[in-house]
């Protein structure tokens, strides 16, 4: 227990650059808390215990502005970063190396028993206010932008932006690019997404700007027809 413990400390301290000693982490990171909590409730939750985990889950939703089912399976070194409004759902799978920042909601999409909940591969970064909704999963060294909901398997090594989530790069490579087969795998800051939208906007801003240019050349010829036909 104590060696998870010290795992997940140092997880929170390779990854935030804001924190300054591990006591620091461990007293006052409400994401640590809510990982270690869970684990406890997570243990009554495998023997078949009800009520009790979910009193710890109800105490650590308080306490840490997270609510992770007490069935949710969580892998070794995760990081969930500022915490507050994160949801996971009773059946979400959890890879190693995970790091999720506030408002992400690992969640379902009906009422349906079973499996019903993402399960999340090694090494993948979920952005603030993501949302993964339903039983598919999300492979290894992906990143979700922030924002993005997910309905879709997400493929390993991608990046996934947009309302629905949709693959924009792999392997560190756009899709649309003629090089998909990349052989080096670039590790993206979550900052540093790929954005679509914006893209968009910018080949809409050339179109217009060219439009505007054939506007004004028609001004002037039409000036120039007025001027030698007053």
């Amino acid at each position: 227990m104590f060696e998870e413990m010290k795992e997940d400390i140092n997880a929170a301290m390779r990854r935030d650059p804001a924190a300054k000693s591990r006591l620091e982490i461990a007293l006052c990171y409400p994401g640590l808390h809510a990982i270690w909590l869970h684990r406890i409730a997570h243990h009554f939750y495998l023997k078949g215990w009800v009520l009790l985990p979910r009193m710890i889950n109800a105490f650590s939703r308080f306490m840490t502005g997270c609510d992770i089912h007490p069935g949710a399976k969580l892998g070794r070194g995760l990081f969930i970063d500022h915490a507050t409004g994160l949801v996971i759902g009773e059946t979400t799978e959890l890879g190693t190396n995970v790091t999720l920042y506030q408002g992400v909601t690992l969640g379902g999409t009906g009422k349906e028993k079973g499996k019903r909940h993402p399960t999340i591969g090694n090494n993948v970064v979920i952005s603030c206010g993501a949302k993964v909704l339903g039983s598919f999963k999300v492979g290894d060294n992906s990143k979700i932008g922030a924002g993005s909901v997910v309905l879709h398997e997400v493929p390993p090594n991608s990046v996934v932006v947009g309302i629905p989530g949709r693959v924009v790069a792999m392997h560190g490579v756009k899709v649309n690019s003629a090089n998909v087969d990349a052989d080096s795998l670039i590790d993206l800051n979550h900052n540093q997404l790929p954005d679509p939208v914006a893209d968009y906007e910018e080949k809409l801003n050339e179109h217009l700007e060219a439009m505007q240019k054939r506007l004004d050349t028609l001004d002037a010829l039409i000036d120039k027809y007025k001027e030698q036909h007053p």
